[in-house]
């Protein structure tokens, strides 16, 4: 009995300690190296740092620019969460309840995007946003709306949301198949007990589909807000660089421009500990609202 308790804790340890080793090198350490130097004036590529205790947090709170970061990306979480779980809804539902012969061929076309890097995207729609071989001008063109064709990534008023397509559709592929695989299994019972009771499909789709499936889009949504808000600045630095006139910047490009660019590496890190708050602060808000009983017919 002894000796099979140490062999399952000798096992545990087995599992655990190189999972935790790992963590501890790329997340953990990284986390309180950026805390610790967050209190120094240091350029990041030179030895000397100076302590200047909450120096770098006093301007933080007095930078006029951070108040807009935030409000960007706070406007690109709430876009894409709207954006691709109604799209990844309505194409799951429609692949799953209609049958078509072509669903695999359709999945694979919309997961397509997921395995594009994020460099390529961003240079893909900077082509589709081009105000002179572009096709989203030259369509307009086409369709005789010319009036409307302006320099999409160019324009402060239009730069940021131009930036809410290409991240809506690199992303609806996966949580697509998450949904399809959430409703693969619910049980078909549930739908011909309410087809009996003469509910309508879009009857069955809030009563049955939606509470069923609430687990993961939950998660997805959890997904979707941590990633915005923590690699959102992959392609803002791509397609704009924060331009024009810092119209597109979020809190990871602002910081990228601080730490790497200015080469002030100490604000940078305070820039950084600011974002592992915010998002912090929002998925518990968000676990609070979204959190309800298990749903069991």
């Amino acid at each position: 009995m002894v000796q099979s308790k140490k062999q399952k804790y000798m096992f545990l340890a087995f599992c655990l300690v190189p999972t935790f080793i790992l963590f501890a090198i790329f997340t953990l350490y990284p986390l309180f190296s950026g805390l610790y130097y967050s209190f120094f004036d240091w350029s990041g590529s030179s030895s000397n740092k100076t302590f200047i205790g909450f120096g770098n947090y006093i301007k933080l709170f007095n930078d006029a620019i951070i108040p807009n970061t935030i409000i960007h990306d706070y406007f690109l979480v709430v876009t894409k969460v709207i954006g691709i779980m109604v799209l990844a809804m309505f194409f799951a539902v429609a692949l799953t309840q209609l049958k078509l012969k072509e669903a695999p061929f359709y999945r694979v076309i919309f997961f397509f995007p997921n395995i594009m890097s994020v460099v390529v995207i961003g240079i893909l729609w900077m082509f589709i946003y081009n105000p002179s071989i572009g096709l989203v001008n030259s369509g307009l063109e086409f369709i005789g709306l010319e009036s409307l064709a302006k320099p999409w990534l160019g324009d402060e008023k239009w730069a940021l949301p131009s930036l809410v397509l290409p991240s809506v559709w690199a992303g609806i592929g996966l949580f697509m198949l998450m949904l399809i695989g959430g409703i693969s299994n619910i049980d078909k019972s549930y739908y011909e007990a309410a087809e009996i009771d003469g509910a309508t499909q879009w009857q069955q789709y809030w009563k049955v589909t939606v509470p069923l499936l609430w687990p993961q889009i939950k998660i997805a949504i959890l997904y979707i807000v941590i990633t915005t808000l923590n690699g959102s600045f992959v392609i803002v630095q791509v397609m704009t660089g924060g331009g024009p006139n810092n119209a597109t910047h979020v809190m990871g490009s602002y910081l990228y421009q601080q730490a790497f660019v200015q080469f002030n590496f100490g604000y940078g890190a305070t820039i950084g500990v600011m974002i592992l708050v915010l998002s912090l602060l929002t998925v518990l808000i968000l676990q609070f609202f979204m959190r309800r009983e298990k749903v069991d017919y």
